[in-house]
């Protein structure tokens, strides 16, 4: 008889989404006549920018002349696009990053999934609470975790950060050393983002205890504050110790087209090991590159018409965090996040549960939301709304809030 990956066996339920869409499936089914707001996925609304579509058509018809036909993407990334990132994203703001060290994607939740497959099967995680699930469960799969508690909803081999109200919902350095630290800033869930003198606190730790940081910042287009970095890049040493982690998803609207892009530099070392060579035999093992069509799309974004179009795509949504975050707070809500990220992060009412109150909101007002016990124990009594829903529909939401 075959054997199988005991480790998936071990994880409680199904992947927190996949359960809302289910619960919202079942409830539209059974009330055809309720027009559910769907607020809960981070899931972009408004429609490629002009830009984008042109690159794309413009790529489309290249694909249709034997000339200039591309078959197989190089499994690192299209050049034209590494160095187009790595000269805006990095060196236009004093980073000292390559295009060879640009590791080009079909988006950043893979790449965050994928990453621990660099790292001994006994390194030890350390995890933001509450977290983005991918972090976690990855590690699970992977046979890291240990043993999980329902009771308390922890990993017996998971090192938890706390990050609640009272340090502003950034994690403090954790009591136990870990090999790997996840951090994800500006932050998903809690909106929570991290000042530059934080975070190289965090690289500072790393380099003296021997971590490496996962550094997630899918959300860096959202930042509005100037003492918040865009990456982690601008902290002195960091070249030493992190690995940055992009996405188009959210700034570019990409969710549907799909492409990202994970940074590994050449002074990442264990010994005599690089992980940036460890992460290109990875990549060229696993992976056969993103379309040609999508990485021009890409690179469109970078130009000046496309950084133009793609910041009021950024203003659209902030427009509609500032709307939710004014609105529930009118309400006598108490109300986190939304300036520095696409997130509001909110109080449930009445002591309820997290799920007691995506119950509420979704069968009273057929308002989604995510329930904050889904990203982790810390998120209990807490519920996040996205920003990225459309004007009507973050004010109609809004409305039907108001009226409960």
């Amino acid at each position: 008889m075959f054997k199988i990956n005991d480790n998936y066996q071990k994880l409680p339920g199904s992947y927190l989404f996949s359960t809302i869409a289910k619960k919202v499936a079942a409830f539209t089914e059974a009330n055809p006549d309720k027009a559910v707001i769907r607020l809960g996925i981070g899931d972009v609304t408004q429609p490629l920018t002009a830009p984008v579509i042109s690159a794309l058509h413009a790529a489309v018809d290249e694909m249709a002349d034997g000339a200039t036909f591309h078959g197989y993407a190089p499994d690192l990334g299209y050049a034209f696009l590494r160095e187009t990132i790595a000269e805006n994203d990095f060196r236009s703001r004093g980073c000292d990053i390559g295009a060879d060290e640009i590791f080009v994607s079909d988006g950043a939740k893979c790449d965050s999934g994928n990453i621990q497959e660099l790292f001994a099967a006994d390194s030890r995680i350390a995890v933001c609470d509450p977290v983005y699930p991918v972090y976690v469960d990855s590690n699970v799969m992977a046979g890291r975790a240990g043993t999980y508690d329902a009771a308390t909803g922890y990993w017996s081999n998971v090192i938890y950060m706390p990050c609640t109200e009272a340090n502003g919902f950034v994690a403090d350095l954790p009591k136990e050393r870990p090999d790997i630290i996840y951090l994800c800033f500006p932050n998903n869930p809690t909106g929570a983002a991290i000042t530059k003198t934080q975070l190289q606190m965090w690289v500072d730790y790393a380099r003296k205890e021997g971590c490496v940081i996962i550094y997630d910042a899918a959300y860096e287009a959202y930042i509005s504050e100037d003492n918040v970095p865009h990456s982690i890049y601008e902290c002195e040493g960091a070249r030493e110790c992190a690995i940055e982690i992009r996405s188009f998803s959210k700034n570019a609207g990409f969710t549907g087209v799909r492409l990202g892009y994970t940074v590994v530099p050449k002074d990442l070392m264990c010994g005599e090991a690089s992980l940036r060579d460890m992460w290109a035999r990875r990549h060229g093992t696993k992976y056969n590159g993103a379309p040609y069509i999508i990485q021009r799309a890409g690179a469109a974004c970078y130009t000046e018409e496309g950084r133009a179009s793609i910041m009021g795509l950024v203003e659209y949504y902030m427009e509609n965090a500032k709307t939710i975050y004014d609105g529930l707070k009118k309400m006598g809500y108490t109300v986190y996040g939304g300036v520095n990220s696409p997130y509001i992060w909110l109080k449930t009412i009445d002591g309820m549960s997290s799920w007691d109150f995506f119950d509420y909101l979704l069968e009273r007002a057929n308002v989604v939301g995510t329930p904050g016990s889904g990203f982790g124990p810390n998120g209990e009594g807490f519920f996040r709304l996205t920003a990225f829903g459309t004007h009507e529909n973050s004010k109609a939401a809004l409305e039907r809030i108001a009226k409960l």
